[in-house]
């Protein structure tokens, strides 16, 4: 797949984990990693570029102790995503038409 493409899913899929509510990088993980292979080194440069683009909002919080980073998505994320949704409706068309020719070969 097309590292550029994969980058863009991985952000929508990270984005759309935090609709349920504020998370934090473990959980991130693995409620992602069902869908997409993703790892904390990947994860982290991720989260870091969707809260320069403001699609999210890192606050603190102490937990057993130690102080827990979490990701709440904001309405600029959420625009992301419906931006990601309508066009994946293009990539489909896109993917019929090749998949229609393929069968041809």
């Amino acid at each position: 797949m097309d590292v550029q493409l994969k980058r863009g899913m991985i952000e929508v899929c990270v984005l759309a984990a935090m609709l349920r509510g504020p998370t934090y990088g473990y959980k991130l993980i693995r409620d992602v990693s069902p869908y997409m292979e993703i790892s904390e080194s990947t994860l982290y440069p991720i989260l870091k570029r969707l809260e320069a683009a403001q699609c999210l909002t890192v606050t603190s919080a102490e937990h057993n102790g130690r102080l827990r980073k979490y990701y709440s998505i904001t309405p600029e994320g959420r625009r992301r995503i419906q931006e990601f949704l309508h066009d994946w409706q293009d990539i489909m068309k896109i993917y019929s038409f090749i998949a229609k020719e393929a069968a041809y070969d």
